[in-house]
């Protein structure tokens, strides 16, 4: 079928595809009509030529760039956690991990006047890489009665492992095996970069995972099961130790002043070493907040399966309005403590200045459209979750102690504003997700909420994708 269409005020001819027309009685499809309407829509706009040239030889966010708001912006902060020092998790997603271990880092120098601390990332991503093929593994023992197609079963060999996680994997983790400076265990190819030795752990786990099933169809007891598991980690272990080197038992560290001359030379175990230097209780101390607006606020859900390691705890979380998450992170900060925190990050995200602003960028005049999801749509449709956590160190608040903007310690190494990132008070509306606050700082009314039986949430659902 030829069509003449003027576009950009010259004529020209279009053929269009005959099997558009192959049944006009047909519903739900489109039309040779319908696209000839979709091409006169779009060619009579005078801009249009110009602005696909621009796009079509620039990056979108590059064009959609709002640079009036680019004026006038400070980064002064009313009120700072005492931090030093940026971290960087390379090719690898383990924010979870730098976030956690920079919250403590600040307060243990905080605490015992370090003038530097960096905790060992490698040390404790061993043990949490272990810890979850067991989880694994054992998952797939306990649903062997179910079906192939069951979805838990799918569920868990689409998850046996990744380096991804969320703040229960800290909490379980640090309390477990305890914390070792990065001097006794650095980072190595496999950790800066982690796809490489993830992919092969995932088939040796598959084809681990088949196995167990294989043999609980065939009659095997649960001993048999339990003993076969453990040859199976063993072998895991054996991988992560070639890929990250053995973690130690005991090390030998020398505490030095700001001036780098030595103050003490102890010998500790990780375990003692967080006990002397930190001591917090992970599980019972903190508590995860969540702003979901898609679900009832003031109310306790746990995530089913949601943990690092198979004897931790699931995720739970209290889901709570904006405001309250807000008052309680204020008083943190102004108490001079660091908080876990994740948010969607690379939404409105300008990384030359470390800023995020739903006005860094319009999208909406570049395409003459709008788009006009609040929170709760964009979570219902996918289109936002949390990706990314980072340390919150810091809040501007005007004279009313409203916040204006807040900032993160973030795990991308050195950057705009000395790696941090910096995010105005609608943007954090918008895109902030999880907080985890010491116990101290809880509302009333929160604390409350404590008490309740959670309602327990699928390990499949969508907000609980591990941040990485």
């Amino acid at each position: 079928m030829l069509k003449s269409i003027l576009l950009f005020g010259v004529a020209f001819s279009m053929t269009l595809p005959v099997a558009m027309a192959a049944d006009p009685a047909a519903k739900g499809g489109i039309t040779n009509e319908d696209i000839a309407k979709f091409h006169e829509a779009y060619a009579k706009k005078p801009y249009t030529k110009a602005i696909h040239n621009a796009i079509a030889n620039n990056a979108i966010s590059d064009l959609a760039v709002n640079h009036a708001n680019k004026n006038n912006f400070d980064n002064h902060f009313s009120h700072r956690v005492k931090s030093k020092g940026i971290t960087n998790q390379r090719s690898s997603g383990r924010c979870w991990l730098f976030t956690g271990l920079n919250v403590l880092r600040a307060q243990m120098m905080a605490e015992h006047n370090l003038p530097m601390l960096e905790l060992s990332q490698s040390y404790n991503f061993f043990w949490d890489q272990l810890e979850k093929s067991n989880l694994f593994l054992q998952g797939i023992i306990d649903t062997a009665s179910l079906p192939d197609d069951d979805r838990k079963v799918d569920w868990l060999f689409r998850n046996s492992l990744n380096d991804g996680g969320q703040y229960t994997g800290i909490a379980d983790n640090l309390m477990k095996y305890g914390v070792v400076p990065i001097e006794v265990m650095g980072e190595t190819q496999s950790t800066r970069a982690t796809s490489q030795m993830r992919a092969l752990m995932k088939l040796r786990l598959s084809e681990d995972g088949l196995e167990l099933r294989r043999l609980a169809k065939e009659g095997a007891s649960a001993a048999a099961l339990e003993a076969r598991k453990k040859e199976m980690l063993s072998e895991v272990y054996r991988l992560l130790a070639l890929n990250i080197g053995e973690p130690p038992t005991e090390f030998t560290w020398t505490r030095r002043d700001k001036d780098g001359n030595a103050v003490s030379t102890e010998t500790y175990t990780p375990q003692s070493f967080y006990k002397t230097f930190a001591g917090n209780d992970l599980k019972k101390d903190y508590v995860m907040l969540m702003n979901d607006p898609t679900r009832e606020y003031y109310k306790l859900y746990e995530i089913e399966f949601d943990r690092h390691g198979y004897d931790g705890y699931n995720w739970t979380y209290v889901n709570l309005p904006m405001e309250d998450i807000k008052d309680m992170a204020i008083a943190s900060i102004k108490d001079n403590n660091a908080m876990y925190f994740s948010c969607d990050v690379r939404k409105f995200l300008d990384k030359d200045r470390g800023v995020l602003d739903l006005d860094n960028f319009d999208y909406d005049s570049l395409f003459d459209t709008k788009f006009g999801m609040n929170k709760a749509q964009r979570i219902q449709t996918h289109s936002s979750a949390s990706s990314h956590a980072m340390t919150l160190v810091a809040v501007d608040l005007d004279e009313k102690g409203a916040p204006k903007k807040w900032m993160v310690e973030n795990s991308w190494g050195k950057g705009a504003n000395d790696g941090h990132l910096i995010m105005t008070d609608k943007w954090f509306d918008e895109y902030m997700f999880r907080l985890v606050v010491n116990k101290k700082y809880l509302l009333p009314k929160v604390e409350k909420v404590l008490y309740q039986t959670p309602t327990l949430l699928p390990p499949w659902d969508p907000m609980f994708a591990p941040e990485e």
